[in-house]
């Protein structure tokens, strides 16, 4: 079982997705960043593009239900010290969350997170064989 992304938007028909997920519309997802999902004989690997944030924009949390939470949030705002007034100011302010249910073969305590070059990479190693069976209860039968 791999890694399931969750939509925000499950609620809205496939036909509003399609339309809204097409070339007529291309800023329309445009703040929710693109995630790879790539599996091997070892381990799950999540990546997440996020050109310009660090570490410290980004918030990665396990939450019931083997669910992983991946946030990011980011403030950018320019202060003027002297005595002029603006007659443009822009802000920029991106705010980010994605939940992927997780596998039963995760090994949540081994699970790592770093940020190089604008992507987020978080590891998440499979269980062995002999971890498995030890999380296999056997009830005996009377």
């Amino acid at each position: 079982m791999t890694p399931v992304r969750r939509n925000n938007q499950e609620w809205l028909p496939s036909i509003f997705s399609d339309f809204f997920d097409n070339d007529w519309m291309p800023r329309m997802n445009a703040t929710t960043p693109a995630v790879n999902v790539i599996e091997n004989e070892t381990e799950y690997k999540v990546e997440v593009a996020a050109p310009g944030m660090t570490k410290e924009d980004f918030c990665v949390h396990l939450a019931d239900e083997n669910q992983l939470v991946i946030s990011m949030e980011k403030k950018n705002e320019t202060k003027n010290s002297d005595n002029s007034k603006y007659l443009r100011r822009e802000f920029s302010y991106s705010k980010f969350q994605q939940t992927l249910v997780l596998p039963d073969d995760v090994e949540k305590e081994h699970i790592n997170a770093s940020v190089n070059d604008g992507v987020l990479t978080i590891d998440l190693p499979k269980k062995t064989q002999e971890e498995k069976a030890k999380d296999c209860k056997v009830i005996e039968i009377k």
